[in-house]
């Protein structure tokens, strides 16, 4: 078996354990070499015809099921829904202070959602100022439970200016650098492309297209807080939330409370980001999907090396 029709089993094997079946410009795109879409749909039939993949309508997968088509194609749909609200969500985000940029993240960002799913962000804000940033708007999110809208405001992630290159490097984070929607902040989003361009070693034929808008001008009120926390004073109270914020999370870690989901809480934190444990659920798909290549290789009988 070619080294192609390997990685077109690797790719759909990571996408299988989110029950997720691939077009073929989709196993093109997430392909981890440079090779033709030509290439692709060759091996592709050589792998069907040999049931090491299925078809099912548009779709590809490693299970002959029905079922998984009819669920991709039902997410799709009601993703195209929460794409509107969250395009209304991140334009008001925008506005908050020191926020420099704002993309989609999580299933969303792959054009998938369930009647539970959430809208996920991924938020870019001024150096040294993303504790300030981060305080306002969560503040904010505290309202939105009065109106049980607090899935619109899933802000789980954040980077400042001087912490843009993400320190995991691996499948888990390529993918969702590579799938990011940007909304807004154009020439901020495509700096923290140029940072983590690493991401070509795992995909170098998925491109960033950054159709996200320039920054929505401040309010009065955002004026007003970057102003008065321009100098010392916004670097003290941002040291000062950031403790606050640790405090608490660590509180919530050692009592194991779970999300939403049935995860673990756990947050990383230091001066330039927010972001979840990557001890969670980030090692957690990543060694599923160790898992899941090593018995498709072993299913099929394919001799090769695997690394992540």
């Amino acid at each position: 078996m070619t080294d192609t029709a390997q990685n077109i089993l690797k790719t759909l094997g990571y996408f299988d354990l989110f029950q997720y079946p691939l077009t073929r410009e989709e196993i093109y795109l997430f392909n981890s070499a440079k090779v033709s879409n030509s290439e692709i749909e060759n091996e592709l039939e050589v792998l069907l015809s040999n049931n090491n993949v299925f078809r099912i309508g548009e779709f590809y997968s490693l299970h002959n099921n029905n079922l998984l088509a009819e669920r991709r194609r039902n997410g799709n749909l009601l993703a195209t829904e929460h794409l509107i609200t969250a395009r209304r969500v991140a334009k008001f985000l925008s506005k908050f202070p020191y926020v420099k940029a704002i993309a989609v993240s999580g299933s969303l960002s792959k054009n998938f959602a369930t009647d539970k799913t959430d809208i996920d962000f991924f938020i870019i804000t001024a150096a040294n100022r993303l504790w300030i940033a981060r305080t306002c708007m969560h503040l904010y999110k505290k309202i939105t439970f009065l109106r049980g809208r607090q899935n619109w405001f899933c802000m789980n992630y954040y980077v400042d200016e001087d912490a843009m290159e993400i320190e995991e490097k691996n499948i888990f984070t390529a993918i969702e650098i590579a799938t990011l929607l940007p909304m807004y902040g154009k020439g901020c989003l495509d700096e923290f492309m140029e940072k983590n361009k690493w991401k070509a070693s795992f995909f170098p034929l998925k491109h960033f297209n950054n159709t996200a808008s320039p920054l929505v001008s401040k309010g009065l009120l955002g004026k007003l807080i970057e102003r008065i926390f321009s100098g010392r004073l916004g670097d003290w109270v941002d040291i000062k939330l950031m403790g606050v914020t640790n405090k608490r999370w660590l509180k919530k870690t050692e009592n194991h409370q779970l999300n939403s989901r049935g995860g673990h809480l756990g947050m990383n934190i230091n001066r330039h980001f927010s972001k979840p444990d990557p001890q969670n659920f980030q090692q957690t798909v990543i060694k599923a999907y160790q898992k899941k290549v090593e018995e498709i290789l072993h299913h099929r009988e394919i001799s090769a090396s695997f690394v992540l």
